[in-house]
């Protein structure tokens, strides 16, 4: 008996192919909502995926514990903050990071960064000989920086405290700079002269190129490290008021940086930072903070809310062409229980039953739609790689985006394609073998 029901059900499922084979244009026309379904799903997944691994790794590549000021960031935009009311908190200072250094007893290092942080970036161009790199960020530093944020060199060295306190012409170059001054000539850029803006530095390191994934990592290397008493010289640090003379403004960001001590929390050295800062700025016991204090998880968790947002408006997105392409599916098959009404009574005539009928229909419809998720994988992987060819953007195509998109295509088919085949297994043999 279960011999027989296996043999029945193999001939239904053949018969069901044998169907969507002979009808090849209507069959491709039924599927193509589900292909663009399903490749704006993958095709999408594969680039959301792949700029999350690189922004993540980017966010390591600067150290589990490092505690980030800034006069305001990401953070403080995501929690409501207008930014009328942004613009006019208090610039940040090198005294600052001097009295987080002195007062903050869990702090090891303090590190200014001139040209990052709360507002856009400084920027300017490299030149050596008749060579130039595009644009690329300008950070003045101190000594610290290399430590604090765990940036390797490939060689040289990173200027020292001495160096900083004398306004030694000296810098430090990322990755890209370093391959657009030296790297196809080979020389080694070590001790050579540049020019950085307008002023002439000597070469003194090389920064190694940061872990990430494809065009993103890329662009985190474009950058040149110079001391931040060298930067104050060539760029300046001049600010403008806003209201109950409080410095609010600044034509270059800032931002401190600070590493904990061996085995202090996080959590008491960021209390410490808060502590000193908030009796700098004056602010009474319910005042909020008018800084911005920035970790590794504080960032990474701001990320895991835009990067769940994003992804659920992507199914959302997809999932409108889906219903399209589904209502299409019961169409189709709607016009197909028309027109095989005949075969259907004779069939019936048969002996075939209700459950035969209804399901030869269902498995039309699911392998339609599984045929269009097939064909949507493999566009929307073609799609995300031929992005990544031509821009470098990071892509990644996990396991579980094919078979998302494998299922949700033929649960459309299912489930568009239900009543289509209710109605198939509802004909009266008789009444259907009187159709013309």
């Amino acid at each position: 008996m279960t011999r027989l029901r296996i043999g029945v059900i193999g001939e239904v499922v053949r018969m069901a192919f044998d169907t969507v084979r002979s009808s090849r244009l209507r069959s491709g026309l039924t599927v193509l909502g589900v292909v663009i379904g399903i490749t704006s799903i993958v095709g999408m997944t594969s680039m959301i995926r792949g700029f999350d691994q690189s922004l993540r790794e980017a966010i390591k590549a600067f150290g589990p514990n490092i505690i980030i000021v800034q006069r305001f960031g990401p953070l403080s935009f995501t929690s409501g903050a207008e930014f009328s009311t942004l613009i006019k908190r208090p610039v940040l200072t090198v005294s600052d990071a001097r009295a987080i250094a002195a007062q903050a007893p869990s702090i090891r290092l303090v590190d200014i960064q001139l040209g990052l942080g709360g507002g856009p970036p400084t920027q300017d161009r490299a030149f050596y000989k008749n060579l130039r790199t595009k644009l690329i960020v300008i950070a003045g530093t101190t000594e610290n920086f290399a430590e604090g944020t765990q940036l390797g060199l490939v060689a040289g060295r990173f200027f020292t405290g001495t160096e900083v306190q004398h306004r030694s012409s000296v810098v430090v170059l990322g990755h890209t700079p370093y391959q657009a001054l030296f790297g196809e000539s080979g020389l080694d850029p070590i001790g050579k002269v540049i020019r950085v803006g307008a002023l002439r530095y000597t070469v003194i390191g090389i920064f190694a190129k940061r872990p990430g994934i494809g065009g993103f990592s890329a662009q985190q290397d474009d950058f040149v490290v110079i001391p931040y008493t060298m930067y104050q010289r060539q760029y300046g640090l001049r600010g403008f008021t806003f209201g109950r003379g409080r410095i609010g403004g600044t034509l270059v960001p800032i931002q401190i940086a600070a590493l904990p001590r061996e085995g202090v929390p996080q959590a008491d050295a960021l209390a410490d930072v808060e502590r000193v800062m908030r009796i700098r700025h004056n602010l009474k016991l319910d005042d909020p903070n008018d800084f911005d204090v920035a970790t590794q998880d504080s960032i990474l968790g701001l990320w895991d809310r835009v990067s769940q947002a994003t992804f659920l408006a992507l199914i959302v997105i997809s999932s409108i062409a889906l219903m399209v392409g589904g209502i299409g599916v019961m169409a189709i098959m709607s016009i197909s229980v028309t027109e095989r009404t005949r075969e259907i009574g004779v069939r019936k005539a048969l002996g075939a039953r209700r459950a035969e009928i209804l399901f030869q229909f269902l498995v039309e419809a699911a392998f339609l739609t599984s045929l269009g998720g097939v064909l949507g994988i493999l566009l929307g992987a073609a799609v995300g790689g031929l992005i990544h060819l031509v821009t470098g953007f990071p892509i990644s195509l996990p396991w579980w985006s094919f078979a998302l998109g494998l299922g949700f295509s033929a649960s459309v088919g299912i489930f568009f394609g239900m009543y289509p085949a209710v109605k198939a297994s509802r004909l009266d043999p008789i009444e259907a073998l009187r159709h013309e």
